[in-house]
């Protein structure tokens, strides 16, 4: 069977996470994503499992229910040189002896766990559990792996089983990379609010035997990933070299001649963009034959207040977006699958956007030093710096 999965997630524990990131929020508007499968996230916190098991019901087989959706368990670890990394856990009880045993000083006041174990120390550690591993948001400036290692192997020396790409990267640009085109790729929303335009704005569709956690490590071990999808990585808001104060985007040439510090008195953040450009040993993506199509979308709130000028969560663009699910009733199947014809017989301005997407005619002012992009559409003002979907 085919399900809609976004295994990153976090709790209401983590810090920079809404208070709501709580079971009986996320089930309810994942439905309304689009999601069959979601992931915990913060599965090493003592408290978050034992509000996982007061509110779900055990389907067995690593699979826990509420109000039919389903969730696995997950985490993210900050390891060594702050990089993080993505755990897939098998059930409640492997993941409180895991978090036993992981050697962390913030188990109970961060959903994210810190640790002083790298990659290798993680990878051995939870390989034991028959946990499945990867990097987190692989590429980004800040936690990524690459940040900090030119290969995935100087980071896990073994073959960890997944790359996470993170908002500001995509599969093209990924298989730049040639040691990575033995790795099934997955993208993940990393979100810390259940509002839909967070939960599942990047996500997996993977083909599955059944509902359990046998299954999903199948899938992936045998990458069983059939699409990845994902916002433009230019929209990433890591996705160019920029200032972390200003945002202005900057050369990286420049940006090195000027120690990464930028005329305004801020530091230069390096982009996603760049950082793939010094690893990639291939001109082009070359794509294995398992790898499956990378679909480039937006979050329809996010979408509708670029079309409207107004904030995501104005009365004006959730009316809109709750119009559109009350029609068709999903996020994920406006974006994708609906008839266009359909889309403009409730609003043609959301119609023509949801239709730029689809034919990759998207114009983006890209994202750098923590901002994210913006969309421009045809009715606006065209500005500097724009790229399209087929020139990025």
């Amino acid at each position: 069977m085919l399900v809609n999965a976004d295994f990153h997630i976090h709790s209401c524990f983590s810090m920079a996470s809404s208070k709501d990131m709580l079971i009986k929020n996320m089930a309810p508007k994942s439905k309304l994503k689009g999601l069959g499968l979601l992931g915990t996230g913060d599965a090493f916190h003592p408290g978050w499992l034992d509000i996982i098991e007061e509110t779900t019901t055990y389907s067995g087989d690593g699979i826990y229910t509420y109000d039919d959706m389903d969730f696995v368990l997950t985490t993210e670890v900050e390891g060594k040189n702050r990089i993080h990394h993505v755990i897939i856990i098998p059930d409640i009880d492997i993941a409180r002896e895991l978090s036993a045993k992981l050697p962390s000083r913030n188990k109970t006041a961060d959903g994210r766990p810190k640790t002083h174990y790298g990659g290798v120390e993680l990878l051995e550690l939870v390989r034991d559990y028959d946990c499945l591993i990867g990097p987190a948001h692989a590429f980004t400036p800040w936690t990524g792996m690459y940040k900090s290692f030119d290969s995935i192997y100087d980071c896990y020396e073994k073959k960890p089983d997944f790359v996470e790409l993170g908002l500001s990267a995509d599969t093209y640009m990924a298989d730049t990379i040639s040691e990575l085109k033995d790795f099934p790729f997955l993208s993940n929303s990393d979100a810390h609010s259940p509002w839909p335009h967070r939960l599942g704005r990047e996500f997996n569709q993977i083909e599955l035997d059944d509902m359990s956690y046998s299954s999903i490590k199948k899938a992936i071990k045998h990458k069983d990933v059939k699409a990845n999808y994902g916002l433009v990585p230019n929209l990433g808001k890591y996705h160019m070299t920029a200032c972390t104060k200003c945002y202005k985007l900057v050369d990286p040439a420049v940006a090195k001649q000027n120690n990464m510090n930028c005329s305004c008195g801020g530091k230069i953040k390096k982009g996603v963009d760049f950082r793939i450009s010094e690893i990639a040993d291939l001109k082009e993506p070359v794509h294995p034959s398992f790898r499956p199509k990378y679909v480039h979308l937006m979050p329809l709130a996010e979408i509708i207040s670029s079309v409207y000028g107004k904030g995501v969560t104005t009365k004006t663009v959730q009316g809109l977006w709750q119009k559109l699910i009350d029609s068709f009733k999903t996020e994920i199947d406006v974006l994708i699958n609906v008839d266009l014809s359909d889309i403009k017989k409730i609003d043609s301005s959301i119609a023509l956007a949801v239709e730029s997407f689809r034919n990759r005619s998207v114009e983006i002012i890209p994202g750098g030093g923590g901002k994210y992009g913006e969309i421009i559409f045809e009715k606006e003002e065209k500005k500097d710096n724009v790229v399209t979907l087929d020139n990025f």
